[in-house]
């Protein structure tokens, strides 16, 4: 069933109250999913659903993971970590992945950003414009 609009506005509101001093709270993302489980308000599964899906949201902007086609050097890593936290928070933990398809350059994703200067792009992006 779809979630009404007055249960998705009970779920930012609630999302929004989860937030302690700026960061997510887990006691007291756990203390209103119990809340809401022992009220039952109307159609409160997916309440709690649609409250779920905005804290795997939030969690995933504070998530990184960084492909190269080769295993990038520490100082290279330091630096793009250092550049992702001055940008996106000190909190943002990141996992550095080798994937050879993308030919060369590096492919960063964070959350639902996703910053691609891999040669791989550039190339279909090419192909798509000759063939236009």
């Amino acid at each position: 069933m779809k979630l009404s609009k007055e249960g998705r506005k009970l779920s930012k509101a609630l999302f929004r109250t989860s937030f302690v001093n700026g960061a997510l709270d887990s006691a007291r993302v756990s203390q209103i999913s119990e809340h809401v489980a022992q009220s039952k308000p109307r159609n409160y599964i997916g309440v709690l659903k649609e409250l779920a899906r905005l804290i795997r949201l939030e969690l995933a902007k504070k998530e990184a993971t960084i492909e190269s086609v080769t295993d990038l050097d520490a100082g290279e890593k330091n630096e793009i970590t250092r550049a992702l936290r001055a940008k996106y928070g000190a909190d943002v933990t990141t996992e550095f992945k080798t994937n050879s398809g993308i030919l060369g350059g590096v492919r960063i994703q964070i959350g639902s950003d996703v910053l691609d200067a891999t040669v791989r792009t550039r190339l279909d992006r090419l192909s798509v414009d000759l063939a236009a």
